[in-house]
C-alpha cells in the first residue's frame, strides 16, 4: 500500500496536491466558555485545496491505486460519495489527469453539484432516501456491471482512507498540541479519520481517550454521517475501537454551526457542527466529572457548500 507518507515521492511539491494537509488547529473560545477546565480545539479540514478533510484519503486511495497498477489513465474513478469525497476525487482527477464518475444522493446540496460539474466529474443521482447507502449500491451496481471501465476505490472498505490519518492527521494532531490532546472525538460516514487517528493516537499517546459519534438515529439531516445501527457499516469501521459514543441530534448540530459562525467566526459545515457539539458534550461530562482536559475534534468543511440551506434563516 503506498501510505500517504509518501507523498512527496509521488507529488510534485509545486503541484496542487502538495498542499493537502498540514492544516491549522483551531482553539474554540466561546463555545467552551463555560467549560472551567476544557480546552477545545479543531483541525482546520476546510483549509485543503478540495476544501475539506477528505482530500487526505483521497489522494492516499489515488495514489495507491497508481502504486498498485489498479488505477491507469484509461479507466475512470468512480464511487461513492455524499459530496465531500468525490469533490476531492475530482479536483484530484482534475489534476492528476483522470476521468471522475460520482454516484451521490440527489439531495446532495446544489453547491456541491456545482462544484463537482467544475471540475468536470459525471454524476449519478440516486434516491435522497436511501442517502448514502443508496449511493453505496447504486456505485456497485454501475461497476458490476462494466469492471475492466471502472478504478473503484471504494472509500467505505478501502485501508488506504485511514491509513491517511494514521500518517498525517493524528501525528499532526500529537504535534499541534504538544503531546498534550487528551481526548478525540469525531463523527463517522466511511469511519476513516476516526479510524486512523485514534490508531495513531494510541499508538503515540495511550492514555488518550478516543470517541466516536453517530446521529442519535436513522433518520436524521447530517449530511454524509451514519447510524451503523441501521446503516450499511463500512468494512473499514471496527467499533471495538473508541472508548464510547456521542449521541447527534440534528438540530443541535445546526445551531453550533451557526453559534460557530457568529461567535468564533468560523464558517463551517453541518458535520462540523456536529463534531463540535459532540465535543461540547463531552467537555460537559469531564466537569461534572471534575477533570480537566485539552479535547480535539474536526473541523470537517467550510459552510459554502451549505449556504442554500434553510437552516441559516433560524435563530
Amino acid at each position: 500500500m503506498a501510505h500517504t507518507a509518501s507523498i512527496p515521492k509521488l507529488i510534485r511539491q509545486t503541484d496542487v496536491l502538495a498542499t493537502i494537509g498540514h492544516t491549522p488547529l483551531v482553539r474554540l473560545m466561546r463555545v467552551a466558555a463555560d467549560l472551567p477546565g476544557i480546552e477545545i480545539y479543531g483541525k482546520a479540514e476546510f483549509m485543503n485545496p478540495g476544501g475539506s478533510v477528505k482530500d487526505r484519503p483521497a489522494l492516499n486511495m489515488i495514489l495507491d491505486g497508481e502504486s498498485t497498477g489498479k488505477l491507469t489513465h484509461d479507466l475512470t474513478i468512480l464511487d461513492a460519495t455524499s459530496g465531500n469525497t468525490g469533490i476531492a476525487y475530482a479536483m484530484i482527477g482534475a489534476a492528476r489527469g483522470y476521468r471522475v464518475q460520482l454516484c451521490l444522493p440527489a439531495n446532495a446540496s446544489l453547491e456541491r453539484k456545482r462544484i463537482l460539474k467544475a471540475y468536470g466529474a459525471e454524476m449519478l443521482l440516486t434516491d435522497p432516501a436511501e442517502g448514502s447507502d443508496g449511493a453505496i449500491r447504486k456505485c456497485r451496481e454501475v461497476y458490476r456491471a462494466d469492471p475492466h471501465r471502472y478504478f473503484y476505490p471504494d472509500q467505505y472498505n478501502n485501508p488506504a482512507n485511514w491509513m491517511a490519518h494514521f500518517e498525517t492527521t493524528g501525528p499532526e494532531i500529537i504535534e499541534q498540541t504538544a503531546g498534550r490532546v487528551t481526548h478525540f472525538v469525531t463523527a463517522m460516514g466511511t469511519s476513516g479519520t476516526f479510524m486512523g487517528v485514534t490508531r495513531r493516537l494510541r499508538h503515540d499517546l495511550p492514555g488518550v481517550k478516543c470517541y466516536s459519534a453517530q446521529p442519535a438515529s436513522g433518520f436524521h439531516g447530517l449530511e454524509g454521517l451514519k447510524h451503523m445501527a441501521t446503516a450499511i457499516v463500512p468494512g473499514i469501521y471496527d467499533e471495538t475501537l473508541a472508548d464510547g459514543n456521542v449521541w447527534l441530534e440534528t438540530e443541535n448540530a445546526y445551531r453550533m454551526v451557526r453559534r460557530l459562525a457568529r461567535e468564533e467566526g468560523l464558517l463551517v459545515g453541518i458535520s462540523s457542527g456536529a463534531n463540535v457539539d459532540a465535543a461540547v458534550q463531552l467537555g460537559h461530562g469531564l466537569v461534572r466529572e471534575g477533570k480537566s482536559a485539552v479535547i480535539v475534534t474536526m473541523l470537517c468543511d467550510s459552510a459554502d457548500k451549505y449556504l442554500s440551506e434553510h437552516f441559516w434563516d433560524e435563530e
